[in-house]
């Protein structure tokens, strides 16, 4: 199937609707003296509501996140995540002592800590504190980016023939030849299927693994303004000196890496949100991304499977395992 027309109408849907003169008024959301409805007349869909009804109930929503858990890829630098059974800090008389684990039985719910090595771990967004004294942190990142046109740019045959390829800027040509120019602060997701190797840790890290070059990298964000883009490996690139992340973080670009299922989303027309956990001064974001790709698409869930509300009951009860991950065990 092709998507790729019907995408681009969903993608640039916003754009074209905020595009309309007084739009937002025409629909309600500014009411002012003169465009009141009629006594009895049914109040026209404030502001972007329609947008919704017609372009993204009925979307499929594919994550691209994956789950973070106590052992799984990481930079050797770093070390492992702990996860633990949440306590209480403080006495509350009558109810729980300082230190005393909170239990479903005698306290109502559970709570969990969470003892992270790092702020690069899992999926993650880098801002370019990361690596910039003078740079961006995750807490400065503008609400604006949480909404893009996504573009997939497939490399994974390559990567098949070749673990170590990166992306080069006739891989960016031969997409934009079949699917036209790169929109203006996109979000660029590379394609390697890297993610598949996700549960092998030894592996995942391991050189030879795919990455971006430079040049792909300085096309990307000079020639074509793209937001930032994103990776399958925890890594930008295999050079000795790591030149395409120092490049991006010294320019003040951030990027995404551990990036999953872009397998499953079309190389156009798709839509990303992007979620981020927003420390003060961060030095990096475990970050949520989710692909919004066209009604009809194979691939994701719609609303029908998986409304969000109410959320589904556990096939068992929820019990802590040898990691400290709440699972249902029977």
């Amino acid at each position: 199937m092709r998507f790729g027309a019907i995408g681009w109408l969903a993608a640039a849907g916003l754009a074209a609707w905020l595009a309309v003169p007084g739009r937002l008024q025409a629909q309600g959301s500014i009411p002012t003296q003169g465009n009141q409805p009629a006594q009895g007349a049914a109040a026209p869909a404030p502001g972007l509501w329609p947008l919704w009804e017609q372009a993204l109930r009925g979307a499929r929503y594919i994550d691209l996140t994956h789950a973070f858990e106590p052992q799984q890829p990481v930079w050797p630098g770093f070390g492992q995540a702990e996860f633990l059974p949440g306590r209480a800090g403080a006495d509350i008389p009558g109810y729980v002592a300082r230190g005393e684990v909170y239990t479903y039985e005698k306290h109502g719910f559970v709570a969990s800590e969470y003892r992270l090595p790092t702020d690069q771990y899992g999926t993650q967004l880098d801002p370019p504190a990361h690596w910039n004294p003078r740079g961006a942190t995750i807490s400065d990142l503008p609400p604006t980016i949480s909404l893009r046109p996504l573009v997939v740019i497939p490399i994974q045959d390559k990567v098949a023939a070749d673990p170590g390829y990166h992306l080069q800027r006739a891989d960016i040509e031969a997409w934009e030849a079949r699917h036209g120019r790169i929109p203006e602060g996109a979000v660029v997701m590379v394609r390697s299927d890297w993610h598949k190797r996700w549960s092998d840790r030894a592996r995942f890290n391991q050189k030879p693994f795919p990455g971006i070059s430079l040049a792909a990298l300085q096309f990307l964000h000079l020639e074509r303004q793209i937001l930032f883009h994103g990776h399958e490996p925890l890594d930008t690139d295999t050079t000795p000196n790591l030149e395409g992340e120092h490049w991006l973080m010294h320019n003040n670009f951030a990027q995404a890496e551990g990036v999953a299922n872009l397998d499953q989303v079309p190389e156009a027309g798709a839509l990303i949100t992007i979620g981020f956990a927003k420390p003060l001064g961060g030095t990096g974001g475990y970050a949520r991304y989710v692909a919004i790709a066209p009604a009809g698409w194979p691939h994701g869930v719609g609303l029908t499977e998986a409304p969000g509300a109410p959320l589904p009951t556990q096939p068992h009860p929820l019990r802590r395992d040898a990691q400290g991950v709440m699972r249902p065990t029977p």
